[in-house]
This record gives structure tokens, sequence and C-alpha cells, in this order.
């Protein structure tokens, strides 16, 4: 698995954005196999910074209606990372 496979998109919401400036923490849509050390090593050398601590989550896919036609989500798993101190935080709007 590449790096781009194992990262498929940095998260913003308030909430990311809240612990992104108090806590030094990003967080990512990640593949739904991959571990925490392959997380790191994604981050690491996508955006050339040290990791400190990752922490995932996994989601299940909720079930969505279109009128009589019902269908579920697909899962996935959420990645919060945490940079090591003095590291400088990503821009996402400079990807």
């Amino acid at each position: 698995m590449t790096f781009h496979e194992i990262i498929r998109r940095p998260l913003v919401t308030e909430k990311v954005v809240d612990k992104k400036e108090t806590e030094r923490t990003m967080a990512f849509e990640v593949a739904l196999h991959a571990n925490k050390i392959q997380i790191a090593k994604a981050v690491e050398k996508l955006f050339n910074v040290r990791v400190e601590e990752v922490r995932t989550a996994n989601f299940e896919g909720k079930l969505r209606r279109r009128g009589r036609f019902a269908g579920y989500r697909s899962d996935w798993k959420k990645a919060y990372v945490r940079l090591e101190a003095g590291q400088k935080m990503p821009e996402f709007a400079d990807l």
C-alpha cells in the first residue's frame, strides 16, 4: 500500500481545527486496513514532520434511504495524529 492509499483525505471540521490549534493534532480519513505504524510513516513522509502519537477510530456505515431504496454507506476509519513538540503544522490549503 502506498502512502497516498493509506492517507485518503484530511478531515477539516470545527472540532479538528480546534484540536489542530490547541493540541498539535490532525485528523485524516485513512484506509480501513492501515495500522498505526503505517499511518505514522505515511504522515511523516507526506508532510515532512515527526509524529508523536496516533489514535484510530473505526466507523460503521450508516443506513441511508432514498425514497423506497435503502443502502449502507461504506465503513471508514479516522486517525488522530499528534505531532512532536516544535513541529510545524501543515496547512491543508497549501496541499
